[in-house]
């Protein structure tokens, strides 16, 4: 059996994205260059980002077709996680809200990707 190490994301700008994703989730970029970079996003999870232009076969579909989910600890985490990536300018799409899968709120990359942090719901 495989297991998923990469998750993909077609950027228009990578070193801005990778500024971005490198200042919100406090990890290096380890790979770059014009067209693409790549950056640890959790325990053997590697995020890439694409130059979408430079995609084969075309990409299909826009940005914020998808998310990104970031587990956290508690509730607490949550609040302090938005207070800071909103300090960062993160673009907050959505403040701390509780849904039935958890307390979560929702962040914009540059693209418009959507970034979920959320703590999973007492079940």
């Amino acid at each position: 059996m495989s297991n998923v190490n990469f998750i993909l994301l077609y950027v228009e700008h990578v070193a801005r994205s990778a500024e971005f994703y490198s200042a919100l989730l406090e990890k290096p970029v380890t790979d770059s260059s014009p067209n693409f970079a790549l950056l640890p996003a959790g325990e053997a999870l590697m995020l890439g980002l694409w130059r979408r232009g430079e995609v084969a076969p075309a990409a299909q579909g826009g940005p914020g077709s998808g998310e990104i989910a970031l587990t956290l600890p508690d509730a607490a985490a949550v609040d302090a996680l938005h207070k800071l990536w909103a300090a960062k300018g993160a673009r907050i799409a959505q403040a701390p809200m509780h849904a039935d899968f958890g307390y979560n709120f929702l962040a914009l990359d540059p693209d418009g990707h959507r970034i979920r942090p959320f703590h999973p719901a007492d079940r």
